[in-house]
């Protein structure tokens, strides 16, 4: 279904305004309190047997919890260290956001985070153990940023300038391998975190693709005459 059939059906509702603010910010405030509260997070993450005993809140605080809280990446980080690198990422996630908004509009961008959130959220219901973070939700924000800003040159670590391309196929990597390693919770929570690219993204992306195999296809063809 389009966008445009989609926000016909949802009437009045245009989207939730400001929200790359509030996930930022709700992110960021959560960092500084759980390092005024330590264990301030394991009260607001997703796991099945808490919504088992009535913590509904669960399901809404997850999405304030940075995913990197304990490991930036792959690398734990103690303080400074880790505050300077949370800084960096809440201002990387502020430009991924709004780059996104500004190209979608507010109606598609909030369709694409809810609709990872809800997916994600839905996970936690199932007697899986564990919990269910929404890193891969995050994830998919920096997915569709690569996809849609490819050839954007970032700092890493400040000083080493990297298109977004190279950082988002390094991405899929990673998540190809946790997705090929991980147990049933790890594998339909990285499904679920994506939803959102391939439903929203996925017609564009399948078409771009067709076009560019015409074009080889054409090509060939043409190099093939007599």
């Amino acid at each position: 279904m389009s966008m445009k059939r989609l926000s016909s059906r949802w009437g009045a509702f245009t989207g939730i305004e400001g929200l790359p603010l509030i996930i930022v910010s709700s992110n960021a405030l959560v960092y500084l309190f759980d390092l005024v509260r330590p264990g301030l997070v394991a009260d607001l993450t997703l796991r099945h047997d808490a919504l088992l005993a009535g913590q509904w809140w669960r399901l809404l605080t997850f999405l304030f919890v940075p995913p990197f809280i304990d490991n930036f990446f792959f690398f734990r980080v103690p303080p400074p260290g880790n505050m300077v690198l949370m800084v960096f990422w809440f201002m990387f996630l502020y430009t991924m956001a709004t780059s996104l908004e500004q190209v979608w509009g507010t109606f598609r961008f909030t369709v694409y985070f809810l609709v990872g959130a809800a997916a994600t959220a839905a996970v936690a219901w199932l007697p899986l153990g564990g919990w269910v973070t929404n890193g891969y939700l995050q994830a998919s924000l920096f997915l569709a940023f690569a996809a849609l800003f490819p050839d954007m040159e970032v700092l890493l670590f400040f000083f080493l300038p990297v298109k977004v391309r190279w950082l988002g196929r390094f991405t899929w990597l990673s998540i190809g391998l946790g997705f090929f390693s991980g147990d049933a919770l790890a594998r339909l929570t990285i499904a679920a975190g994506l939803v959102n690219y391939f439903l929203i993204l996925g017609p564009d992306l399948w078409g771009r693709a067709r076009l560019r195999w015409q074009s080889v296809r054409a090509r060939r063809r043409f190099r093939a005459r007599p």
